[in-house]
């Protein structure tokens, strides 16, 4: 069972109670009964699933009075992609939908902004799940188990919906002004519950802060201190939630309904050398493909003039494949093992087959590709054997594939 000081964790007034606190809770808990009692999330410990309920909990409460945290989701989510909700579009009226079949169209008859929506919760069922269980974090959206989860959850709260109060606390964004001097602290703390608290980031966060706390002594007064620095740092330095927005971003979006504006002054960058030599070499190709080692390394003294009779990057030896790429202002990367994934027309490495159950990590596991690269290669439909395990649906990965990535790999694709 899920206590008031768990729920009270990831509410906006925390550690104090609102009067609406109550009834709230009592609804996560009545979701985790349900999902008991019609044997929905069998796979799933407890914990995960009581932790999904509060998470879908707090947008219930955030879209009962229109805190503006979902609508900035969703708001961004219509100006990167064209769509409200990634994977879902638009509510399904039943669990029919095809393999690679399109939802209803965008905020069509069936998606209603700002109110409760069956495609939100089955997107924050599937959200909650997969970034809370690792050993299920990369989950089919449209399995039996999460649309079944889901769907139970849903009907529940649209039971409920008229007669839910008004959540006292979700009511904190309205009327702030990112720059009024008077909202400051409103706004600073704001940014302290979005980052380390709100409904919507963390679960995505989850894993950025199981890396910052790695090798971390908390049971020491000075691990608590290194662990306080970290998330200061982290909170001004790292994405978050499953847009992997910055915070700044985050607050601009929820109290201006708009992205900030981008800095001023950054002027173009002068061509790199390594882009100059490279693309000389290739004939104007910015991405090219080894099969071994020393394949590579002669490239890097024929082609790019590094020093003969060398091994350059040593450390990289005895991998299966290499794959080198250039810009024309970052100058060159080096990524391994992923080649077979790729479909670029001059590389003779892909591996149909291999990249049928290999190329979906590419978008999920960190550090595995990085996110020039990723972009690269999927903006150009490189990467078309990439699915979710138990699925044949190419298309929901191809439609979808930059949220993926902002979702799974956070900083490590927008870090870059």
């Amino acid at each position: 069972m899920i206590t008031m000081q768990q729920f009270l964790l990831r509410q906006p007034c925390a550690p104090e109670e609102t009067t609406t606190d109550a009834y709230y809770l009592s609804l996560a808990n009545r979701l985790v009964d349900i999902s008991r009692e019609k044997g929905c999330f069998a796979s799933y410990p407890e914990k995960v699933v009581e932790r999904a309920a509060m998470t879908l909990v707090g947008y219930y409460q955030d879209v009962i009075c229109d805190a503006g945290v979902w609508r900035s989701f969703i708001t961004e989510c219509r100006r990167l992609y064209g769509f409200t909700v990634p994977f879902y579009y638009g509510v399904v009226s039943d669990n029919s939908r095809k393999d690679g079949e399109a939802t209803e169209s965008d905020n069509g008859e069936d998606y209603l902004d700002y109110e409760l929506n069956r495609a939100d919760v089955r997107f924050m069922v599937w959200y909650a799940l997969s970034m809370n269980y690792e050993e299920k974090r990369v989950e089919n959206p449209f399995s039996e188990e999460i649309l079944m989860g889901a769907d139970a959850w849903w009907e529940e709260l649209e039971r409920v919906y008229d007669d839910s109060p008004m959540p006292v606390d979700y009511r904190m964004t309205h009327e702030l002004e990112i720059h009024a001097e008077e909202d400051s602290e409103a706004i600073y703390r704001l940014g302290n519950w979005l980052f380390m608290h709100c409904y919507l980031m963390t679960p995505a966060y989850a894993l950025t802060l199981s890396e910052i706390a790695s090798g971390v002594d908390l049971s020491k007064e000075e691990g608590m201190a290194e662990l306080r620095q970290r998330l200061e740092r982290s909170m001004s330095e790292d994405p978050t939630g499953p847009l992997a927005l910055y915070l700044r971003e985050w607050l601009y979006l929820i109290v201006e309904g708009k992205l900030p504006p981008l800095p001023k002054g950054v002027g173009e960058k002068p061509e790199h050398k390594y882009y100059t030599a490279f693309t000389r070499a290739t004939g104007g190709e910015v991405i090219k493909f080894f099969s071994s080692y020393e394949e590579m390394n002669r490239f890097f003294i024929i082609a790019l003039g590094w020093g003969d009779h060398q091994e350059h990057l040593p450390q990289l030896k005895g991998r299966h494949d290499y794959i080198l790429m250039v810009s024309r202002d970052k100058g060159m990367l080096v990524a391994v093992d992923i080649a077979r994934c790729i479909s670029h027309p001059s590389n003779p490495i892909y591996d149909k087959e291999y990249a049928r159950h290999h190329a979906i990590e590419l978008l999920t596991e960190r550090g595995r590709c990085p996110g020039d690269l990723l972009r690269y290669v999927c903006s150009n439909g490189w990467l078309p054997d990439a699915v979710f395990p138990g699925s044949d649906d190419h298309r929901l990965v191809a439609d979808n594939w930059d949220f993926i990535s902002r979702c799974y790999l956070q900083q490590y694709y927008r870090g870059d």
